[in-house]
């Protein structure tokens, strides 16, 4: 574990050192490169880097139980930023390994690349077959601490930072098998400790469904107390944390389960879920579908049960022969005429909700955090698999197969509708060319990364911003009250609407086909709306329009939500801003710090501040005044409420909202894809019935209702 540095001589410092010999090498020993460039082995040290240990640990009681050896596991979130990872599997070996003469628990938890998934048949199929998986949350970890029930004893071993504390050792005996993991991760690497429970639960839930009949609980013991919890040698705490919010998932149904979750709010075209499970040349394949009557769909891909975010050959093997199937089909049964008339991919996906899983024993994945599936082999097996039993089912089941043609068949019109509606943005981009579309101020910039654009809310608004933005670099784009909600519209019907299509023009990137994210004039993309329930929805609007037709603008990072201030404050010259009812408490607290008010005047005058309640609000520019109490008066506090972003003068909307120096941004992220697409659809779909017990299920949440 330690760093082998060679010093060179010293060198004149005068001129750099042309030295590079052997000497110049460093060698970093154990587990310390994943400290050194954690990054390389987690992706990243913020949120989905400390979520990513969790995974880690989990995939390892998972692969027992893909192998039949678990058929429980419990993951507990406690005091101290600490998680306990338990199974009930055959539990890691204690005894001395050959090679290393430590261990082998040791050894699997301070070396990278070990582990029992390298050779022979101890797993079969496994998701953490990079062999650095709990190591790596190891050398993360301020604390790790091994406990496995094994051979009739209870075997424990502590580390600090992936070093061992002590050396393996029996504590007690146990009849169970199994193995804990708890650990700590380390605040010098991580920007935050701070685990999300739903985010943890989301995956679980996802695992259970992949893993039929495997019980998986999920409990949030972070406010138990830790006195309690020390000292038990038991494999499960779940009897010991009933009090606590906890999720119990098990499935039996599988995949088929999963279909009907994701579908569960939607409107189906055929009611029976397409399922094949079937081996091909040594990869199980097992993949459902169904389609429903929206024109979004969702493809989760999964490769040894570890989502693939990204995709990879299973998905391109699934999609292959979903298109060539229906091809097939409709030309045999003369849905379609001829070969010129074919559907293509995006017309056989539209409404399609599918699950695609494959099982193999040396997945390659691109990178650590396993976003892409890479082997060819799992092309062609997902590919064969489901070119054969979806062509059964097909000629088995007519008339689902003539439902399922007719939306595709469908689809394929809009599609070439939204083709002849996309050139004509394209040629109308082409014909315009620097004056551009509407009322676009643009900036004098034509360096995209250095280029702002604010989409803001009415010509008021649009008025403002122009006048205070800084016109080198800013450009101010207005719109005319609330766009389409594109929801349930296709990309026809969509460019027929002149808002959308300026604003597409605007950017510069196209869309769908010939979208390109690299043609895009503004690498700061603005929605800047008001701070009331209109502009809320008009930022909803358009947040639903970049996430379903512009997602690359999101995914690279371009998209953003200004944030004006909802207050001014003023006392004497002083003038400062505030984003929320709570700084704005503060400021006040501030000022009347400053000014000497002590605790006794501000009881005194809160009592008096009940007869203020009639006062009258004086209009004021820029806003509404604020009812001051009577202690505020005293003192000379004004508060200012905007309604508007139209209401702010210019100095005051750059200085507060559009100043680099000053402004308050958020940048718009998608860390849940599945789950962000389902929240979309229930508030912005055209079914009632989910968006009302959506509304129910969280009003009592909502604490800036602004009515």
């Amino acid at each position: 574990m330690k760093k082998k540095e060679i010093k060179a001589k010293e060198n004149d410092t005068t001129k750099p050192s042309p030295s590079y010999e052997a000497k110049d090498i460093y060698v970093l020993e154990g587990l310390e490169p994943v400290r050194k460039r954690p990054g390389m082995y987690i992706g990243s040290t913020g949120a989905d880097g400390l979520h990513h240990l969790i995974w880690e640990v989990v995939d390892n009681s998972l692969d027992e139980a893909m192998g039949g050896f678990a058929n429980e596991v419990e993951v507990v979130l406690l005091p101290s930023s600490r998680v306990r990872v338990a199974d009930n599997g055959r539990g890691i070996p204690v005894g001395i390994h050959k090679q290393t003469k430590v261990s082998a628990l040791e050894t699997v938890m301070t070396t990278l690349h070990a582990g029992g998934k390298f050779g022979g048949d101890s797993y079969k199929i496994s998701g953490g077959l990079h062999g650095v998986g709990v190591s790596v949350v190891n050398a993360l970890s301020t604390f790790l601490k091994a406990e496995v029930h094994r051979e009739g004893g209870l075997f424990e071993q502590e580390y600090q930072r992936g070093k061992p504390r002590a050396k393996v050792k029996k504590t007690a005996s146990s009849k169970q098998t199994g193995t804990v993991v708890t650990f700590e991760p380390d605040v010098e690497i991580f920007e935050s400790v701070k685990f999300d429970f739903d985010r943890i639960v989301g995956h679980l839930r996802q695992q259970a469904y992949l893993i039929s009949k495997i019980k998986i609980r999920i409990l949030d013991a972070r406010e138990a107390d830790e006195k309690k919890l020390s000292g038990k040698n038991d494999l499960y705490l779940e009897s010991k944390l009933e009090s606590f919010p906890s999720y119990s998932f098990y499935f039996e149904g599988g995949l088929k389960s999963y279909i009907k979750y994701l579908n569960q709010e939607e409107e189906a075209i055929h009611e029976n879920i397409f399922i094949a499970e079937k081996e091909q040349e040594n990869i199980f394949v097992s993949l459902a579908f169904q389609y429903i009557s929206d024109i979004q769909g969702k493809e989760m891909s999964f490769a040894n049960n570890i989502y693939t975010p990204e995709g990879g050959m299973h998905l391109t093997g699934f999609r292959t022969a979903l298109t060539r199937v229906l091809n097939d089909y409709a030309k045999k049964n003369n849905f379609l005429k001829s070969d010129e008339d074919n559907l293509v991919g995006d017309d056989a996906r539209e409404g399609l909700t599918a699950v695609i899983s494959v099982k193999l024993r040396e997945p390659q994945f691109e990178g650590q955090t396993k976003a892409r599936l890479g082997n060819p082999p799992a092309k062609t097996a997902t590919e064969k698999v489901m070119g054969d039993v979806f062509a059964d089912y097909l000629e088995n089941n007519p008339q689902d197969a003539r439902k399922i043609l007719d939306k595709v068949i469908l689809a394929k019109k809009a599609r070439q509708a939204a083709k002849a509606a996309r050139e004509t943005v394209l040629r109308k981009g082409a014909l315009e060319g620097m004056t551009l579309p509407g009322k676009l101020a643009d900036c004098s910039s034509r360096q995209a990364e250095l280029s702002e654009i604010f989409i803001v809310e009415g010509d008021s608004a649009g008025g403002s911003a122009k006048q205070g933005r800084d016109r080198r670099f800013q450009a101010i784009l207005p719109l005319r009250g609330k766009i389409l909600n594109v929801e349930k519209s296709r990309l026809d019907k969509i460019l027929t609407s002149e808002q959308i299509r300026n604003l597409i023009i605007a950017l510069g990137t196209g869309v769908a086909e010939e979208f390109d994210i690299a043609r895009i004039r503004y690498h700061k993309v603005f929605i800047m709306t008001d701070a009331d329930v209109d502009g809320a929805h008009i930022r909803t609007l358009l947040l639903t329009l970049f996430y379903r037709y512009l997602p690359q603008v999101i995914s690279s990072g371009f998209l953003y939500i200004a944030q004006p201030p909802l207050y001014k404050i003023q006392s004497g010259k002083t003038v400062k801003y505030a984003f929320s009812d709570e700084e704005k408490d503060k400021i006040v607290e501030e000022i009347k710090k400053t000014k000497g008010l002590s605790a006794k005047s501000q009881k005194e005058d809160a009592k008096k501040q009940k007869a203020q309640e009639e006062e009258a609000i004086e209009e004021t520019e820029g806003g509404e005044e604020e009812k001051s109490s009577s202690q505020e008066k005293s003192f000379g506090i004004s508060i200012q409420r905007y309604k508007g972003l139209g209401e702010m003068n210019p100095e005051q909307l750059w200085e507060t909202t559009m100043n680099p120096a000053n402004r308050v941004i958020k940048r718009v992220d998608v860390k849940d894809a599945a789950e962000a697409d389902k929240i979309f659809d229930v508030l912005m779909g055209s079914e009632v019935l989910p968006r009302k017990r959506f509304i129910q299920t969280y009003a009592k949440e909502v604490q800036n209702l602004d009515i």
